[in-house]
């Protein structure tokens, strides 16, 4: 084998073939995205899809044999895939289901009377000054929703006169929207029943941010909400926050159900994010007959009368709505709370 130099002084190799393992190709089971051929690249997909089946196939089987040969032994291999749920960070204060203290904390908070129907909601809906008119259509979703739902007017009062004047009219609830774009993008909620405290203040008050809002009319194939009161299912609230958040949400709603109605009424929190909606069970007569009594099965399903929106709480403060002189019991810094995606407070 001798060296020789080509032009521009480049060595070469003479004398001696390259080898087949000097050629160096991607095996097929790679994803081919890096070839520029696209009927290549397609075709090489296709068996890259082929294989990755095969594979997954073959491992498939080789879990079966295996859980054979072990029998009761085998170990539960169940692949569940990784989400932000599954992989959340542990938080101190959740609770447990039947934790004594949450229970009687629970007990004695200002919410208590609700959940025991000792007192019947009763609540004031406003909005920022000078709504534009496409805000009344979620107003009149929100009045189709919510039992014993009253609207008036701002005109030029400021939200501390508005509770006042919600106090003396033994309004239990205010609620004010604030819009942007002609769509709700804000809901302040402020519980105004006064409390045992020697103060005889209410609160607390809390502002929600509002998203995704699709009004009942434009739900496919929605249904027209009655008078019923509802049940209501708060679901996914975990922690002492989240309990704490959801009975808030809870106060809203009668608790005597009237069940005739089939109405249900979901506030379901996933990943600090409560989801709201609005359902009946709808009962059909199925096709096939029962075997026992040649009767035809009855099926349930649930049909959506909207509206349909997403809540994420900002803050929540003590007493009533007050950004002077009011002291927080819990507020969003996004800096430093949200310094991971898998961290969630509710």
């Amino acid at each position: 084998m001798t060296l020789s130099k080509r032009k521009g002084g480049h060595a070469s190799l003479q004398g001696k073939k390259p080898s087949n393992t000097a050629k160096l190709k991607r095996p097929v089971t790679n994803n081919p995205g890096h070839i520029k051929n696209r009927l290549k690249r397609s075709e090489m997909y296709g068996k890259y899809l082929l294989e990755k089946k095969a594979r997954k196939r073959q491992s498939r089987i080789q879990r079966e044999k295996e859980a054979e040969a072990l029998g009761e032994d085998a170990p539960s291999r169940k692949n569940t895939p990784r989400t932000l749920d599954n992989t959340r960070e542990s938080e101190v204060t959740t609770v447990h289901p039947g934790d004594e203290e949450v229970l009687a904390d629970e007990e004695e908070d200002e919410f208590a009377p609700y959940f025991s129907d000792e007192i019947r909601p009763k609540i004031l809906l406003t909005t920022r000054p000078c709504p534009s008119a496409e805000l009344f259509h979620f107003i009149a979703d929100l009045m189709r929703f919510i039992p014993q739902l009253y609207y008036y007017p701002r005109k030029s009062y400021s939200v501390k006169e508005i509770c006042a004047f919600g106090s003396n009219r033994k309004f239990t609830h205010l609620i004010v929207l604030s819009e942007k774009s002609k769509v709700c993008n804000g809901m302040l909620i402020s519980h105004l029943r006064p409390s045992t405290a020697a103060n005889g203040l209410g609160g607390p008050t809390a502002f929600f941010k509002i998203s995704n809002v699709i009004p009942s009319s434009d739900v496919p194939n929605n249904g027209a909400a009655t008078s019923h009161v509802p049940e209501l299912v708060l679901n996914g609230f975990t922690t002492r926050l989240g309990h704490r958040a959801g009975r808030f949400l809870g106060s809203l709603f009668p608790h005597n159900a009237q069940f005739q109605g089939r109405q249900v009424a979901t506030f379901h929190n996933q990943r600090d994010f409560i989801f709201v909606r609005h359902h009946r069970y709808v009962f059909e007569e199925g096709r096939e007959a029962s075997k026992e009594t040649g009767k035809k099965k009855t099926k349930a399903r649930l049909q959506e009368l909207g509206p349909r929106f997403t809540m994420k709480m900002r803050w929540l403060q003590e007493g009533t709505f007050d950004t002077q002189f009011g002291e927080y019991e819990w507020f969003h810094k996004r800096k430093e709370m949200d310094t991971t995606r898998r961290k969630f407070h509710l």
